[in-house]
């Protein structure tokens, strides 16, 4: 259960925050929530929870009429032009805790959010007072941005406000410029584990079935399975590591040498090994990531075949 309005106000007062608050009704969108609070003479806020294609998530905060180009800022980020996209409703309720139309930094609050990057307009800064939704779009609260800023330094993050409206060349000679804000992981909530679809494949127990014959198919691969975990100790661990490396450099081997000749084609003058070096670092945790995901994947798939297989002997005697 995540933070409710009431519990993140009071933490605001503990911090010694100063905000103000303005009720009013349900607003979705940001014109709406001008006509109750607009003529305070506050900066309007919208704010965005994007997800890339490896499942990390990002909450953009915006002023209301700063235009944010999801191509460019994509880019920006080092993840090419469609790497960005709007995410799931699921996330919000998952990862922020949020409803609908109540993306907010203070959102963040929340662990499941620990993950998720936040990207600041930094218009902001120059703004005295900037409303964003405390959880819920029923009500506005107005701060400073050096009030929010205590407030992300609190829950540990640390606030980055960029200029969402820029479009800087990002090529060879200009690495991107936002790549350091992209997260190191992705929220759990958004991870699928193997796990959870593999045990639909276990077969549903007929009410005509004994149970002591259950238990004798259950005891006989426990007995299996003790057996080979005692020889997987001395045999498979020490090598589990080793074939997913393998599996990793086998790919570099082929790789390394295609790239390097794209890389002599483009006369590109860095050093070639340095730049395939820095391309190992940075994608060798990905590729041992899906190796290990697909090995566990077979390795579950292999289980319960076996107890399906020792279940169906079981009950035929």
């Amino acid at each position: 259960m995540g933070y409710t309005k009431d519990q993140l106000l009071a933490r605001l007062q503990e911090l010694k925050i100063y905000f103000t608050c303005y009720d009013h009704p349900v607003v979705l969108t940001v014109e709406e929530q001008a006509k109750h609070v607009g003529h305070l003479g506050g900066a309007l806020s919208k704010n965005l929870l994007l997800k890339d294609k490896k499942h990390r998530l990002y909450v953009i905060s915006a002023l209301a009429g700063t235009k944010v180009d999801m191509k460019i800022l994509s880019q920006r980020l080092g993840l090419g032009k469609g790497g960005l996209r709007m995410a799931p409703e699921e996330n919000l309720l998952e990862v922020l805790q949020v409803p609908l139309r109540c993306v907010t930094p203070f959102a963040l609050i929340n662990e499941s959010a620990s993950a998720v990057s936040l990207l600041l307009d930094q218009g902001f800064k120059s703004k005295q007072i900037c409303y964003f939704h405390p959880l819920t779009n029923d009500v506005t609260i107005a701060l400073s941005s050096s009030n929010l800023d205590k407030f992300l330094i609190s829950i540990g993050k640390q606030p980055a406000y960029v200029d969402l409206e820029a479009a800087p060349a990002v090529g060879k000679d200009n690495p991107p410029d936002l790549a350091h804000l992209v997260p190191s992981g992705v929220p759990n909530s958004s991870e699928q584990p193997v796990e959870n679809a593999s045990h639909t494949n276990v077969p549903h127990h007929q009410n005509n079935v004994p149970k002591e014959t259950e238990v004798k198919a259950i005891m006989t691969i426990s007995k299996v399975q003790s057996k080979g975990a005692e020889t997987s100790s001395k045999v498979d661990k020490p090598t589990t590591n080793t074939s997913v490396d393998k599996f990793v450099n086998d790919v570099f081997d082929i790789i390394s040498p295609l790239l390097s000749e794209e890389l002599k084609k483009l006369d590109i003058k860095e050093e070639l090994s340095s730049i395939l070096d820095g391309l190992r670092g940075r994608a060798d945790p990905d590729l041992k990531s899906i190796a290990m995901t697909l090995k566990n994947a077979s390795y579950t798939n292999g289980f319960h075949a076996g107890f399906k297989t020792m279940l169906h002997r079981g009950l035929n005697g």
